[in-house]
């Protein structure tokens, strides 16, 4: 069972350079997915003068979250994994791939990345606001949280598929791939209802910078919830038999 193998780690584990430069890679992969994906949103508001939101503007943001984070998850899972998702991480953590001193290192990382690329995005745009996640007219606060528990659940359970299974064989740039193509395929299915984050630090960057924090909570529990379920489904199922052991956290 995939909670047998949580650990908290050692000590000094957080001060080790690999541990350090995983946590350097977590976040410019952060600021790079953050700055393509929600400068997407940024730019469709100044081409329409902040209309209202089209489908052919949700195709737009579809695509730069999945081409964004591809190549996020693609520089970065060399040297960290590329998590660039807190969800990711815990989901990492309660299948026994991380110890939870080295989470709670890409957790900050992570953060400090979506939050450095909001300011960069306000900046360079000369004062544009960065628009914080929120809930469509008709959309309770409970609905969204089962929107994001879903969602994140299809993301974790791909991470685990594609990039943690160690059945999955030399699969290049499958991982990455799938990986961006879920998100985007969530968004065109829940970017309607509550913005589909499945990503708590890219909802808290904007948050931050914005300081709007309405439902905010929403896109913590939801993602925390939908990855721990997907972890512990896929480790129960697929390998719980196969003596499966903790991978090495730059594997994943």
């Amino acid at each position: 069972m995939a909670i047998n193998r949580i650990a908290i780690g050692t000590p000094g584990e957080a001060s080790r350079p690999d541990a350090i430069r995983a946590a350097f890679a977590e976040f410019f992969s952060m600021v790079i997915f953050v700055f393509a994906g929600q400068g997407s949103g940024m730019a469709y508001g100044k081409l329409t003068g902040d209309g209202k939101a089209t489908p052919s503007g949700l195709i737009a943001a579809s695509l730069s979250h999945a081409f964004a984070l591809f190549v996020a998850v693609s520089v970065g899972a060399n040297v960290s994994g590329g998590h660039v998702n807190p969800a990711v991480t815990f989901g990492a953590f309660i299948g026994g791939n991380i110890t939870l001193l080295r989470a709670i290192l890409y957790w900050i990382a992570q953060l400090l990345g979506a939050v450095v690329a909001c300011l960069l995005l306000k900046v360079s745009t000369g004062g544009m606001e960065t628009g914080a996640f929120s809930l469509s007219h008709g959309v309770e606060p409970w609905n969204a949280v089962v929107f994001e528990i879903v969602m994140t659940f299809g993301l974790v359970y791909t991470v685990y598929a594609t990039a943690v299974d160690p059945k999955k064989g030399d699969i290049g740039i499958i991982a990455p791939l799938a990986i961006g193509l879920i998100v985007g395929a969530n968004i065109l299915v829940g970017g309607a209802f509550d913005g589909a984050s499945m990503n708590p630090a890219v909802s808290f960057g904007p948050a931050v910078v914005s300081w709007t924090w309405t439902n905010h909570w929403v896109y913590w529990v939801g993602p925390f919830i939908g990855a721990a379920i997907a972890a512990i489904v896929y480790d129960t199922i697929f390998l719980g038999s196969n003596g499966h052991e903790p991978l090495p956290s730059n594997d994943f």
